[in-house]
């Protein structure tokens, strides 16, 4: 079994910053890339950023320049930097890991609970 567990969601006013974890745990053998996607109210999922296993990162146009995604792979854990946030940002984030485990030897995408994000004066 594969666990993501998110924190550091909240509420923050328009400008201000955040930081999302999100850490795997469970029979994995190697994690390819993780990264973290919202879903607005009555909007589709959207990829926000993602990173590889070597440090290669894509962020959503809206993302550049504001966030900043890393990994610490020794803890299985991904961070999102988020500033200068806007109420347009307001979503839940998803922690996403593309991953093999140990036992079924398997590759996946495995999804964590999701964390509200609410920006807002």
């Amino acid at each position: 079994q594969v666990q993501l567990v998110e924190s550091g969601g909240g509420l923050v006013q328009p400008g201000g910053s955040l930081r999302l974890s999100c850490a795997a745990s469970g029979s994995i053998f190697t994690i390819n890339a993780m990264g973290f996607y919202r879903q607005a109210p009555g909007k589709q999922r959207e990829l926000v950023a993602v990173i590889t296993s070597g440090g290669n990162t894509n962020y959503a146009d809206s993302a550049q320049g504001r966030f900043t995604i890393s990994r610490d792979n020794a803890k299985n854990t991904v961070y999102l930097q988020m500033n200068s946030l806007k109420p347009e940002d307001t979503a839940v984030y998803y922690c996403n890991a593309h991953l093999m485990t140990r036992s079924p030897i398997r590759t996946s995408n495995y999804w964590g609970q999701g964390t509200q994000v609410t920006v807002s004066s």
